[in-house]
């Protein structure tokens, strides 16, 4: 499945309609696919919307589905979705993640649960429902955070829910490949998004500027087109999680 081949192609995005999700939903609808996009909350709902338009005036079709994916009905009525409207699924993204910054010993029950149920419950079973109802040869991505090589603190809770989605993705994609599916996982460093100043101090945010060794921050323009090679040319790349930071963290 090269880039030029994404014609007529269904492609499921969780997280698709705003910052990196929704650059990719709009390249690949651009390219010709068919996109089904999932957004979590009413405060996602009016940019979502916005990437479903600039789809649609691309010529492309492309749905909106509003769901919490740490209900695991809810993963599988997104695909459920996409299969009837579209009669399948060959490439399955998720973008979806929470970040906290926190000291360890002041991080409550609450926090650790809604941190890995956001980060690693929801990206298991995104990881699974995608095994059980891809196309043959289909595509699998997830993106993690560059702070699994990381040495630092505050991010217990990120960075550890995190973690285990490089295990899900090394034992899916053993467990699919005889289908010629492949599963990675994208770590990008941290990203010039919403996503990150919510949580980050301007002495952090100018530390995580200088700590690249490109310099600057993570723009989603360099992102999207490695996950977009991945799921395409590069599908020979399974079972990796590859680091795309700028030489941020390394190992």
């Amino acid at each position: 499945m090269s880039h030029n081949n994404l014609k007529d192609k269904v492609i499921l995005i969780a997280g698709g309609g705003k910052n990196l999700g929704g650059l990719l939903s709009k390249d690949f609808a651009a390219l010709g696919a068919k996109l089904a996009i999932h957004f979590n909350s009413e405060s996602s709902k009016a940019e979502s919307t916005k990437t479903l338009e600039a789809i649609r005036a691309l010529g492309a079709e492309a749905f909106l589905f509003q769901g919490d994916l740490t209900k695991v009905e809810n993963i599988s009525k997104f695909f459920d979705e996409a299969i009837a409207k579209y009669g399948g699924v060959d490439i399955a993204i998720n973008t979806v993640g929470m970040v906290l910054k926190k000291p360890f010993v002041d991080t409550t029950e609450a926090e650790y649960d809604t941190m890995f149920n956001v980060n690693s419950k929801t990206a298991y079973f995104f990881i699974q429902e995608a095994g059980k109802k891809i196309n043959d040869n289909g595509k699998i991505c997830t993106i993690v955070t560059s702070l699994l090589a990381a040495y630092t603190g505050l991010y217990s809770t990120y960075a550890g829910a995190k973690a285990p989605v490089e295990h899900f993705t090394r034992a899916a994609s053993k467990e699919f490949g005889n289908r010629g599916i492949s599963v990675t996982a994208v770590a990008p460093g941290p990203m010039d998004t919403p996503f990150f100043y919510g949580q980050e101090a301007e002495d952090a945010v100018a530390y995580h500027k200088s700590a690249s060794a490109l310099g600057g921050l993570t723009n989603i323009k360099d992102i999207a087109p490695l996950v977009e090679f991945l799921v395409t040319d590069g599908w020979w790349i399974t079972g990796q999680t590859i680091f795309a930071n700028g030489g941020y963290t390394t190992r």
